[in-house]
């Protein structure tokens, strides 16, 4: 059977291309009620039991029978063990890639994440202290593929933040463990690791088991499953994000070689039926060469199906009347990668506002920002770039007020704070004010 990728061919020049538009974009993130009953059932069942329900739906789910938890914790011997086994060629790209993810975070906690505060004029000290989390969770997706650079996405940041500890949980199902998952978790400095996962993973992270302490914040993308339970648990808990599938939205001038547009969209649409890649471009003749290198290159890729799918289904080679009419479309989008392949990609990217990261020319593909260009590749998805960022050191981070006000500077905000309380019915505070004033 020959496999045919047909993303959809729209122009805004069309008169119906705004509905054919919106339903390229539609995509519902509603959970299904089955799942999330189900759910509901194990965080409940966690919450109670705990390590004897995590072990229970360990084995049922991941078909990892284990006679208790101590055999689903991965020693950090092991994690040095794994890192020592793996090919030397592994071990110095995941050593490049962790220097790079660190340094770029240690940079964006110079940058944004230091205490600060300053006296007025009456001695009154007013300030932000930034403190680290104590201990963190971070998820990592196991099972049908390995995703060592989601461990170095997550645990180096929470590490720069100066978290005390980082727990990570990866599903092992039949007990397969991936070396180079195992040597990222080394290298990125993880306290402690289970081979646990699934929603069962998020509740003992959440509620805490036994075994497994309960932590301030869970990070990292999973499944529909993963996706409900970090839903459900968000209050008792912090998260990042609910992810959707992964999206890529390129921005081509017509300068860029077919080839290499026709495979970032693979790059994409290769991790789920439901990813999304589009091309906005300016030049039609452009359009058709990128969709000669799709058919031409998908028989190649071994995820050909996949692709096929996916562009098929979400994908689609929009022609606009210019640069700035598609800089405009991306924008409505808000997309998770942003490729600006351009001559002069720092021309459009002021008039870009909303995308989770953007790669600014031809030679800035999105797959070097997923293992080790340096900032963070977990990224808001469905358009939630619009008010939500990248993972970073903040998200590992919180911030209390500093306030220490003087005599002096009692005196006058004690009047201006009495008079907005009695205005609000509330004589305690004002009253608390009033006291101090002489």
């Amino acid at each position: 059977m020959t496999l045919v990728a047909a993303p959809a061919h729209l122009s805004t020049a069309a008169a119906d291309f705004e509905q054919q538009f919106q339903a390229r974009l539609h995509w519902s993130a509603d959970t299904d009620a089955a799942i999330e009953q189900r759910v509901a059932d194990i965080l409940a069942d966690v919450q109670a039991r705990g390590d004897a329900a995590v072990l229970e739906y360990t084995a049922r789910f991941d078909a990892l029978p284990a006679a208790d938890m101590r055999a689903l914790e991965l020693t950090q011997a092991e994690l040095k063990a794994a890192f020592d086994s793996i090919p030397a060629a592994q071990r110095s790209a995941l050593e490049a890639a962790a220097r790079r993810v660190r340094s770029y975070h240690e940079a964006q906690k110079k940058a944004s994440g230091e205490s600060w505060s300053y006296r007025d004029e009456d001695g009154t000290l007013l300030g932000q202290k930034v403190t680290p989390l104590d201990r963190v969770g971070i998820y990592v997706p196991g099972g049908k593929a390995a995703y060592p650079s989601s461990v170095l996405m997550n645990a180096i940041p929470a590490h720069v933040a100066g978290v005390g500890e980082i727990i990570m949980v990866v599903p092992t199902p039949r007990g397969e463990k991936n070396a180079l998952v195992l040597a990222a978790a080394y290298v990125a400095g993880v306290t402690r690791a289970f081979t646990i996962g699934g929603a069962q993973a998020v509740a003992a992270l959440a509620y805490g088991t036994a075994t497994i302490p309960a932590v301030d914040k869970i990070t990292g993308p999973g499944n529909a499953y993963v996706a409900a339970a970090k839903r459900r648990v968000f209050g008792k808990v912090g998260i990042d994000m609910i992810a959707g599938p992964s999206e890529i939205l390129v921005l081509a001038d017509g300068t860029t070689p077919p080839d290499w547009v026709a495979m970032d969209l693979f790059s994409q649409a290769e991790h789920d039926e439901l990813a999304q890649s589009i091309l906005l471009c300016p030049d039609a003749a452009y359009i058709a060469q990128v969709q000669a290198s799709i058919d031409r290159l998908l028989p190649e890729m071994p995820r050909a199906e996949i692709i096929a799918k996916s562009l098929t289904g979400r994908g689609a080679l929009i022609h606009t009347r210019n640069m700035e009419e598609a800089c405009a479309i991306s924008n409505r989008i808000a997309p998770e990668h942003l490729e600006v392949s351009s001559t002069d990609p720092h021309r459009w990217e002021p008039l870009l506002k909303h995308a989770g990261a953007i790669f600014l020319g031809a030679y800035t593909s999105e797959s070097l920002g997923d293992y080790c260009a340096g900032p963070n590749h977990v990224l808001p998805t469905s358009g939630t770039a619009r008010f939500s960022s990248p993972l970073g050191v903040y998200d590992f981070q919180k911030r209390s007020s500093l306030i220490e006000v003087s005599e002096a500077g009692a005196q006058k905000l004690g009047v201006v704070a009495a008079e907005l309380a009695y205005g609000e019915g509330l004589q305690g505070h004002a009253r608390a004010a009033e006291m101090r004033l002489k």
